[in-house]
């Protein structure tokens, strides 16, 4: 049995992976953490989130002594946190020989340059970000198994790399054009005006500069125009994907390629069908569905994940599962 620690448990991702991993029989949660100014610290997670009244563990508050007993007792981390404390929690419980399970963007890109423009910050940790792995759990298991260092993928990423991948060989020099929606939960806890019940309405955001973009089009090998919208429901992520098709594909070559996931449990695809937000809402699934038309050589894909199960939460406990080998 392995133990975990999660910090930042007291958000939205947080508390979604600690109920996941409570329910893990594999695993024990070693303890869960806010930061030392947390207004939560001390609070059952269940007081704020009555849907997890199971769960009486308290939020610690994450001092120095916590994170040298976590160094000693846990075999692995979650942060569930903001990217710039990621950015050295994780360097340091990585130099402890604990596994680093980071939802944040901190090690996402392999080159460091990237960091000052997407995320607002030099990387002060090449050697450990030389480590990283991206936790795309169906593509990556095997460098997922390997490191102790694993950046877990972005939910819109994630919704768009699932359904692109397979077909990047396909696909012609012109840029896929991503329209993604996603529930207010990918927002986090925090209030805010733009979040709040009368403001929230659908529109797009972080036009042709989503820190998403480069996420995606790093990890395809291929540039991509990217447009996220805020939708006004709880969680979820639809994607909806026009891609150009090399001349002389067929409707066979897309079935054949799609046919990597015939052995991924979590992944469902169809053809001619598209899914709905309401499909994967609360499950750890990605519900693909596509159609071409080979008049114009043009195939629309659409991607349908739970920004905090599949977008997050369950991914990054898949990328446990696989290192840990179970």
């Amino acid at each position: 049995m392995k133990s975990i620690a999660i910090i930042g448990a007291s958000g939205y991702t947080g508390a979604q992976i600690t109920s996941l991993i409570d329910a893990d029989k594999n695993l024990v949660i070693q303890g869960l953490y806010v930061s030392e100014n947390s207004v939560d610290k001390g609070k059952p997670l269940s007081e704020l989130y009555p849907t997890y009244s199971h769960i009486s563990l308290p939020l610690s508050p994450l001092s120095d002594e916590a994170k040298a007993l976590i160094a000693e007792q846990a075999d692995g981390v979650v942060l569930a946190t903001d990217h710039a404390v990621s950015l050295h929690l994780a360097a340091w419980f990585f130099e402890q020989g604990l596994t680093v399970f980071d939802l944040s963007g901190a090690y996402r890109f392999s080159d460091k340059s990237q960091y000052p423009q997407w995320y607002g910050f030099e990387h002060d940790y090449p050697q450990v970000l030389s480590h990283a792995v991206y936790g795309l759990a169906e593509w990556n298991g095997a460098d997922i198994a390997d490191s102790k260092m694993i950046a877990v993928p972005g939910c819109y990423p994630t919704a768009s790399l699932t359904a692109l991948k397979p077909i990047h060989s396909l696909m012609t020099s012109s840029l896929p054009v991503i329209n993604a929606v996603s529930g207010v939960t990918g927002a986090g806890r925090k209030a805010q005006l733009n979040t709040s019940f009368c403001e929230v309405s659908l529109t797009p955001y972080g036009v042709l500069g989503h820190r998403h973009q480069p996420e995606i089009a790093t990890q395809l090998g291929q540039e991509v125009i990217f447009t996220p919208h805020l939708g006004n429901f709880k969680r979820g992520i639809l994607a909806t994907i026009t891609v150009q098709l090399k001349e002389g594909v067929t409707q066979a070559d897309i079935e054949q390629a799609y046919a990597i996931y015939d052995n991924a449990p979590l992944v469902t695809v169809k053809q001619n069908q598209f899914p709905k937000v309401d499909d994967v809402t609360n499950t750890p699934n990605c519900h693909l569905g596509w159609k071409f038309d080979p008049k114009i050589g043009y195939l629309v894909v659409a991607s349908a994940i739970d920004n905090l199960m599949k977008g997050a939460a369950s991914q990054a406990h898949q990328c446990i599962k696989i290192h840990f080998k179970y």
